[in-house]
């Protein structure tokens, strides 16, 4: 099967009802389509009435700190897959960006995993971020479950401290709790800096990152949702921290390669020397993007494929094939 295995298929019927907050964001939408697709009862979490995929039971919860209230949403629910979240914000307005962050990433989460043991929840899977890790990795490294945590940004501290607590909980009460980790994710619905970088080589836009040659791993949605679904179920993951990806590694230019192939573009990426590059960008303000193109971040995802017996069901190529496909029907409109 693409999305989930049988095994995962066969139990889906005698699971109960699964929560997924966040459930009309870019995984949200994706994970939920693959859960009612296979049977499960999926209820959706939402911060105001929008639509949701088809059998998604939709329940408004509005914003998420230490006050939601969780009541209807967690009615008969076994699992919760905790995807909402205060994200990496570009331009931050906030006087205190920690304290934004904290109060969506740990306090909401809390408060939602509190309310979770009260309704009888049996497990919660809670996606945190590679940032927990860090930042960058350098030649021959990659993270794993075993390094010390060492998050640099608001965003990742405050998703740390959140894994933290959730650990708390689950001695004090028996909520399984499992965390997962996962680096950039791409796929059908993406926004950011990904779906740029598919805008400009579509539109034949010359980029300097044929130099770019570090390793970064990535997560296609689709593998990510097949990785949620299974945390789900199988008893081996609770109490789990599982780091994940896609199978391969690719440098920044090596990408743009195959975003072009996958668009059916000629490449335009051409050579600039780095460290030039970084100067520029520096005296631009722009250090932290030319980072994050040129920069490494690899994971290890050794750990839930042995413990889980987890393969992932698309590869690089197919994962953006498939986003080439959605970003073509976008660019229609």
């Amino acid at each position: 099967m693409s999305d989930i295995d049988m095994q995962t298929v066969n139990n889906a019927a005698s699971s109960g009802r699964v929560l997924i907050t966040g459930a009309n964001g870019f995984v949200g939408k994706y994970l939920s389509e693959a859960m009612v697709r296979q049977g499960f009862q999926v209820r959706g979490a939402v911060r105001a009435s929008v639509v949701t995929p088809d059998g998604v039971d939709a329940v408004t919860v509005g914003g998420i700190d230490e006050t939601t209230d969780w009541s209807e949403a967690l009615h008969d629910v076994d699992v919760v897959i905790h995807l909402a979240a205060r994200v990496h914000v570009m331009k931050e307005a906030a006087s205190d960006p920690l304290a934004e962050f904290l109060k969506v990433n740990l306090h909401g989460t809390v408060n939602l995993a509190e309310q979770a043991v009260k309704a009888g929840v049996k497990r919660l899977v809670y996606v945190s971020t590679i940032k927990v890790n860090g930042e960058e990795t350098v030649d021959g490294q990659s993270y794993s479950e075993t390094d010390t945590p060492a998050p640099q940004d608001p965003y990742g501290i405050s998703k740390w401290q959140a894994e933290q607590s959730l650990q708390r909980i689950a001695q004090d009460s028996g909520l399984e709790v499992v965390v997962v980790r996962p680096p950039l994710v791409y796929g059908p619905g993406v926004k950011g800096n990904f779906i740029s970088l598919f805008s400009a080589i579509d539109k034949g836009i010359p980029l300097p990152l044929a130099g770019a040659n570090n390793a970064r791993s990535l997560v296609f949605v689709g593998n990510l949702a097949d990785i949620l679904i299974n945390c789900t179920k199988q008893p081996s993951a609770v109490s789990q921290t599982f780091l994940v990806s896609d199978d391969a590694e690719v440098s920044t230019g090596t990408l743009v390669e195959k975003i072009a192939a996958s668009l059916g573009r000629n490449s335009r990426s051409f050579y600039f020397p780095p460290m030039l590059l970084r100067i520029t960008a520096k005296i631009l303000g722009r250090s932290a993007q030319i980072d994050r193109l040129f920069g490494s971040l690899r994971v290890d995802n050794a750990k839930i494929c042995a413990e889980l017996g987890w393969k992932p069901p698309f590869s690089l190529d197919e994962g953006l094939r498939k986003t080439a496909d959605w970003y073509r029907g976008l660019s229609k409109h």
